[in-house]
């Protein structure tokens, strides 16, 4: 009996080890620079940059993710890692239409690319 409970422990101590060593935490931080564009804009009309700040702010108040496009035409999710996870538009909109630098940890899944942002700051244009 003791030895079952002692493998038993063995095992939950290793599964811990596994879950600890792979949380996303452990993630390097990688920066990106791209303009804040409203995502069906980027989509729907194949941006490159947002045709204003204006227009960008007034699609992100009616709901629309903003989201991040690099010169390149990569689209980053800004996403939050918190459960419940919140919209990143608040924390976005000062930068609207605008070229900005961030910093966070990058994820990619099915040919799509998120970014926690942990830094975000204007940059210069292109």
């Amino acid at each position: 009996m003791n030895c079952r409970k002692f493998l038993a422990a063995g095992f939950l101590v290793s599964m811990l080890a596994v879950a600890v060593s792979a949380r996303p935490a452990d993630k390097p931080s990688t920066t990106i620079k791209g303009y804040v564009i409203d995502s069906a804009c980027t989509f729907t009309k194949n941006l490159k940059k947002p045709l204003s700040p204006e227009c960008a702010v007034a699609c992100a108040k009616a709901g629309s993710p903003l989201v991040i496009q690099t010169a390149g035409g990569t689209v980053y999710l800004p996403i939050d890692d918190a459960q419940p996870a919140k919209s990143q538009n608040d924390r976005l909109m000062p930068y609207a239409g605008q070229m900005v630098s961030v910093t966070g940890k990058v994820y990619e899944k099915g040919g799509a690319r998120a970014i926690v942002i942990e830094k975000i700051e204007a940059a210069a244009g292109k």
